[in-house]
C-alpha cells in the first residue's frame, strides 16, 4: 500500500507542474497581436 501512495503523489506532483506550467505560459507569455492579410487563390469577389 505504500507504493501506491508513493506512485499517486508523484503523478499528483508531476500533474500539478504540468498544470502550473501551463499557467503560467497562458497568463504570462502573451502573443504579440498583428494582422495577418493574404490572398486566398481561386475565390472570386461579387461586386
Amino acid at each position: 500500500m505504500p507504493s501506491l501512495f508513493r506512485f499517486l503523489a508523484a503523478v499528483g506532483v508531476l500533474a500539478a507542474v504540468i498544470v502550473g506550467g501551463l499557467y503560467v505560459l497562458a497568463e504570462y507569455f502573451e502573443p504579440v497581436p498583428r494582422e495577418v492579410s493574404r490572398p486566398v487563390h481561386d475565390v472570386k469577389i461579387r461586386k
